[in-house]
Order: C-alpha cells, then structure tokens, then sequence
C-alpha cells in the first residue's frame, strides 16, 4: 500500500529556541514532517516559495516584516497558503488582523504543547484553529468599535506620558482634535480615564508596550 504523504512544515521565528522546540515537535510525529525555517517576514515569502509547505508557523512578533504582514504576503502570491500564526500576546486585534490577512489559525505560546500538533493537522484539513483564549476575547470584543490608525497613534503617544499638547505636537494636529480622539477612545474602550485606556489596549493587543 502507498504510504500517505506526510503534512509539510515551515516553521518562521526568530527565536531559535521556539524553532528547535517547533522542530522537535513536529518530527516526533509520524505524519510530519519539517521541510523549512526561516527566522523573518522577508525569509518566509522566499522560503515559502521554495518549499511550498502545506502548513506554516509564523511567528508575529518579528524584526521587519512582522507575521501579520507576511501571512498577508504570501497570501497574495499563493492563495492556497495554510499559514497559523503564534504569539505571546492574547488580546483580541491581532487575531483578528492575522485571520483579514489570510491566515487559517491563532496560537498562543503558552500553549504550544498541548495545542501545535492538533491545530497543525486541523488546518491541513481545511478547518479553521483557534486557542480557547483567544477566541473568547473575540467574543468578548466582537461589539465594540475597533480604534482607527489616528486613535492608535494618539493612545501610544498617551501611552509614552505625553500631555494631549505634546501629543498634538507629535501628530501635528492641535490640542481639540487630540482631546476629541480620547474621548472617542474612551468611548470605545469603555476606559474610565487615559491609563484605563491605555491598559485596555495593550490588553486589547493595539500594540505592544513595557507600560
């Protein structure tokens, strides 16, 4: 009887560690196997098109081309790719950016033991994955209005300590649109003040911060 093919791995990170864990993983099982690495956005599009994987693991937090846009890239060039993306951050934006962007499943780090391999073959098979956490935050946040890119910008200048007139001076808009942003902000994020707010959105995942 012919032996059936093995599901094909390319693992992206750059981490070398969470590559060797990935690694080690993956070859332990006798379906998998792992055909390529790559350690940034821009190796993953080259690496993809030599391998042509039929699972990828694509780290989001990446120097460069993070995962989101590199998901987004190689989707564009090969429509059939299966491409799970992984991170240490489990707020509910990113997920949602990753899954517009083309990619087929969400996994948090933390979960990777129990989790890799079963989503690994889920998404092979055509079924969408996402870790428990993850999708409960979708659910949580599905009503509420996302940021814009602007309200973002201000948040993250909020985010830094600026007062609303540094934060004007910054995005060269004056001191009333800055004002009018936050209270769009805390509307939205249902903060009751500017540090609610920006915790909210780091929880959120608008963006990473050591706040």
């Amino acid at each position: 009887m012919t032996q059936p093919s093995k599901i094909r791995v390319l693992s992206v990170d750059d981490h070398p560690l969470i590559r060797d864990g990935i690694a080690f993983a993956v070859q332990s099982q006798p379906d998998m196997e792992m055909i390529g690495e790559a350690t940034n956005g821009a190796e993953a599009l080259a690496a993809y098109g030599r391998c042509l994987p039929d699972v990828t693991l694509m780290d989001l937090q990446m120097p460069g081309c993070n995962g989101i846009e590199a998901t987004a890239a190689i989707r564009a060039k090969w429509p059939q790719a299966k491409i799970v993306v992984l991170t240490v951050y489990s707020g509910d934006i990113q997920p949602t950016q990753a899954l517009k962007a083309g990619a087929s499943g969400f996994l948090l780090k933390d979960a990777l033991r129990k989790e890799l391999i079963g989503t690994i073959r889920d998404v092979h098979a055509g079924r969408k994955k996402l870790s428990a956490e993850i999708a409960s935050r979708l659910a949580e946040n599905m009503a509420a209005d996302g940021l814009t890119s602007r309200e973002v910008e201000v948040l993250h200048s909020v985010a830094a300590g600026y007062s609303n007139k540094r934060v004007g001076e910054e995005l060269a808009i004056s001191d009333d649109t800055v004002k009018g942003h936050m209270r769009s902000i805390m509307s939205k994020l249902r903060a009751n003040d500017r540090t609610h707010a920006v915790l909210i959105a780091i929880k959120r995942g608008y963006f990473v911060s050591e706040v």
